[in-house]
């Protein structure tokens, strides 16, 4: 037997196309009855940059024959209100992809974002920051997601001029929202196989509020005994992310802390430009750029049609999967990660000097 055995793995060696070797490709993606057919999914080109990213996107999905359809609306972002028929249009599709929209700062209409994640309850803003291969970076090893509550807190609207010269500004906490943010986290660390959960507060100063916050964390925590979990303190947690951001794992915020968090470890890991994010609901999903400073870009990008679809098209991927199309997200993630990779077709805050078309035509010929 012993001889036999060494006479099977000599030809193995021999030939490695054996059929006894192990095959090429992994263990096969299984859809259900139906899952290949044509999805629609909801699309607002936005601001600034908006049409000349999301147009990358469209491109690329018609050169991929991706089973997706977009039904296009155009929301501005110094619209009073998100139209009626756009919050219809989502709800029947499920999932939306869109640019950036242009808040107003101070006086003004207010932000449709959030309109849009109110309207429809897409509670959990999610950006993962990750080193992208090819890209040079001051820190190594960085993959961080960033677990944002997405519909109160200091977001919720709620303010007032008590007197001339005096505002109040109402941060609401409720205990319903941080227990569903923190189990949104806790669940997607499980299922994501990821070891540590952080949850970001200041609940030192906010005794209450991020008090509640870090309470609705705990019990949530308790029911995750394989993942670990810790506390920081948000001031505490800036610093630490620009000195040793590979620390952190998955990090579940209240709002405001969020998408200052995310934005800073997207500027450690590689840039805005290429970080993908989406918004989640029960029902709902959004997916857009992830973080969201330079969503909109400035006229002169716009001009020059210079703006950096990268970001959108990892979030593309992102939408893919939640569709159940693992094989287009993983073929899309490839061809994107291959062409930053090459260094050959880049954006200017990627060191290049591309178009967007550019970009768009490289993807595609790394897609073939």
């Amino acid at each position: 037997m012993a001889r036999r055995s060494a006479s099977i793995l000599s030809r193995l060696l021999a030939n490695p196309s054996s059929p006894l070797t192990a095959p090429s490709r992994s263990i096969t993606y299984m859809p259900r009855p139906g899952d290949g057919a044509p999805r629609t999914v909801t699309l607002i080109p936005g601001d600034g940059i908006g049409p000349l990213v999301t147009g990358a996107v469209e491109q690329v999905m018609e050169a991929m024959h991706a089973p997706v359809h977009f039904e296009r609306y155009e929301v501005r972002g110094n619209m009073r209100k998100v139209p009626e028929e756009v919050i219809e249009s989502v709800k029947r599709n499920k999932v939306c992809l869109k640019g950036g929209l242009a808040t107003p700062v101070g006086g003004g209409v207010s932000s449709l974002n959030m309109q849009l994640r109110k309207e429809l309850d897409i509670f959990a803003s999610l950006v993962n920051c990750i080193n992208v291969p090819g890209l040079v970076t001051r820190h190594e090893n960085v993959d961080i997601v960033v677990i944002r509550e997405n519909t109160e807190g200091e977001y919720s609207g709620l303010e007032h001029e008590v007197v001339p010269g005096v505002v109040e500004s109402l941060k609401v906490i409720t205990k319903f929202c941080s227990e569903r943010i923190a189990r949104y986290a806790f669940e997607y660390a499980y299922l994501n196989n990821r070891k540590k959960v952080t949850a970001v507060h200041k609940a030192n100063i906010m005794k209450l509020a991020d008090g509640l916050f870090l309470e609705s964390c705990r019990e949530v925590a308790k029911n995750y005994s394989g993942i670990t979990y810790n506390e920081i303190i948000v001031d505490n947690c800036c610093m630490q992310l620009v000195a040793k951001p590979e620390q952190f794992d998955v990090m579940v915020t209240p709002n405001l802390y969020g998408n200052l968090i995310a934005n800073t470890a997207a500027g450690i890991a590689g840039g805005t430009g290429v970080m993908p994010g989406g918004n989640v609901g029960a029902e709902h999903a959004i997916f857009e750029q992830g973080a969201s400073a330079g969503n909109v870009g400035n006229d002169k990008i716009v001009e020059q049609k210079k703006a950096n679809p990268v970001a959108l098209l990892l979030s593309s991927a992102m939408m893919l999967r939640h569709l159940r199309f693992p094989t287009f997200a993983d073929r899309l993630e490839t061809a994107v990660k291959q062409v930053i990779q090459e260094g050959k077709c880049r954006t200017k805050d990627l060191g290049g000097d591309c178009t967007t078309q550019e970009v768009v035509d490289a993807v595609i010929a790394a897609l073939e």
